[in-house]
């Protein structure tokens, strides 16, 4: 079925409520492994709520969203085309991704893949809310092109608290917040995490929407040109962040497993 033919909502979609209780089983789960990503699907599947809900059925019914509706392209597969990206000058969006996937090791099906562990394809009711879901996830590594949050563990919390600002899904506030206490509590550094955190909700509040961007023309424009279209400010808490526990002596990575080893 095209995606511009699918029903609003199936019959069979559960718009379930806040679940703190099974969020923070969860996460439990994902401190004791942070390479257990399914554990970050269920979190956030536990407190979605409502509100994104209702910002998934306001953008897929506007003009902008039928339009991409229309357009229906497979967004993992067109980013993971490099090829389709070759004549796009070295500043692009696209080019920028390219290198970024590269040296991270990533691909977007790969996080497409991640998802479906959690909760395979053919049992997902094929509605627009999912098509909109599958966009916001589709779009997060192309979110740490634009905003400069690197993979480290502060600049995945910090892009979580950007994300929330942008999709209103209280589950990505909560791993944000949640790991940017173990991070504080566990590395006793004197770097202002929870600002960095915040930093991100400010400026994921001040952006344009980033899922509800043509992704194929967005790719095509001049970086600089794109932050700024988009109103992307630069993330200036996280790098201090960053020089600070560089200064004291340890990493991100090395802040968070210290977290890790004593959950």
């Amino acid at each position: 079925m095209a995606a511009i033919d699918r029903p609003l909502k199936h019959p069979a979609r559960k718009l379930a409520g806040f679940q703190p209780f099974k969020a923070m089983r969860h996460f439990r789960n994902l401190i004791a492994d942070k390479e257990d990503t399914e554990q970050v699907f269920h979190i956030i599947e536990a407190l979605k709520g409502r509100k994104s809900a209702r910002q998934a059925a306001d953008f897929v019914q506007s003009e902008p969203g039928r339009e991409l509706l229309r357009k229906d392209f497979d967004i993992p597969a067109m980013l993971d085309d490099h090829d389709r990206w070759a004549d796009c000058g070295p500043e692009t969006v696209a080019q920028h991704y390219m290198r970024f996937m590269k040296s991270e090791g990533l691909t977007a099906a790969g996080l497409v893949a991640e998802s479906y562990k959690w909760l395979p394809q053919d049992q997902r009711p094929q509605d627009l809310y999912e098509w909109y879901f599958e966009r916001l996830r589709d779009t997060h590594d192309l979110f740490h092109v634009l905003t400069g949050y690197g993979r480290d563990p502060l600049g995945e919390i910090c892009l979580l608290g950007f994300s929330y600002a942008q999709n209103h899904n209280r589950g990505v506030l909560f791993i944000a917040y949640a790991g940017a206490r173990q991070m504080k509590k566990e590395s006793g550094t004197a770097a202002p995490i929870f600002e960095a955190v915040k930093e991100g909700r400010r400026l994921g509040k001040a952006a344009a929407k980033l899922a509800h961007q043509d992704i194929e023309s967005l790719m095509r424009e001049p970086i600089d040109a794109a932050r700024a279209r988009l109103g992307l400010g630069k993330p200036v808490v996280y790098r201090e962040c960053l020089r600070i526990l560089e200064d004291e002596g340890h990493t991100a990575e090395e802040a968070f497993e210290g977290a890790q080893q004593a959950a």
